[in-house]
């Protein structure tokens, strides 16, 4: 074994007092199962770079506390703890489960998201990577938003903290400049995320993550408005957030309730 390999399994076994075992990771944090209700989300590797999970806390203290966002305790040396969601994330969850799902659920899991999406944008909050991966479940089988690095604007709209965070390409809204986010490219990720939610699949299925130009091809249906015509019981809701047709997402919430009244 390299020095680099032996390097890499001595951080995967690095963990902070408290922590029991790591339960997930991401590109540049380890979550850890401190107990039941609470995780420790910290750097990669021991006395790494906490820049991000400081801006995550501090973006979570404008969010603030709501039912459908992940809960936040407090900031350590250790890193960023944070309340535990038992039944992981939604990806998972409906992948492990997408033949026994009923409608009811998908839709109650489209209000959820779109609720949490709207309280977020009241916070002056652009989440910028809205996806199944970033959404948990409690116990109750309840949806939490989570992994907060995105951007807090100013009352006029100016970024005063930049996260730097941005949609996987499933969920990437095409604009001119990539770096660019607002309200509308979280509501064309919403709208790949309800599609997800509905169809137990990301948009076109029929393209393959890593084989030869896939992202070019999920790019170019995006930037052509080839979206997904699969029918579901959002599928107006969906293809609204993709032609960028919702100005907020209260209006994605309340199209959704309507929906959710007629099943």
């Amino acid at each position: 074994m390299c020095s680099d390999e032996m390097e890499i399994v001595e951080y995967r076994q690095y963990c902070p007092p408290g922590v029991q075992r790591v339960i997930a990771s991401g590109t540049s944090a380890w979550i850890g199962e401190v107990d039941e209700s609470t995780v420790l989300k910290y750097p990669l590797t021991p006395g790494g770079d906490r820049s991000r999970l400081e801006l995550e806390y501090e973006i979570l203290c404008k969010v603030g506390k709501h039912p459908r966002i992940i809960g936040f305790k407090h900031l350590s040396a250790d890193g960023l703890y944070l309340e535990r969601a038992t039944n992981g994330t939604l990806h998972s969850f409906i992948l492990s489960n997408h033949t026994t799902i009923f409608s009811q659920q998908r839709l109650a899991w489209c209000r959820d998201v779109a609720e949490a999406v709207a309280h977020v944008h009241s916070r002056r909050v652009i989440h910028c990577d809205i996806q199944p991966t970033n959404l948990l479940l409690d116990e109750n089988l309840c949806l939490k938003l989570s992994d907060f690095q995105g951007n807090y604007l100013s009352e006029t709209g100016e970024i005063i903290l930049e996260g730097g965070s941005a949609e996987p390409c499933r969920f990437f809204c095409p604009r001119i400049d990539p770096f660019h986010a607002d309200v509308k490219t979280d509501l064309f990720a919403l709208g790949c995320t309800i599609y997800f939610i509905m169809m137990g699949h990301c948009v076109f299925p029929d393209i393959v993550d890593g084989e030869e130009g896939w992202h070019d091809r999920v790019r170019s249906r995006f930037e052509n408005a080839e979206f997904p015509q699969d029918f579901h019981a959002c599928s107006a809701i969906t293809a609204k957030c993709w032609e960028l047709k919702y100005m907020s997402a209260i209006e994605v919430l309340r199209d959704i309730e309507e929906v959710e009244m007629k099943v």
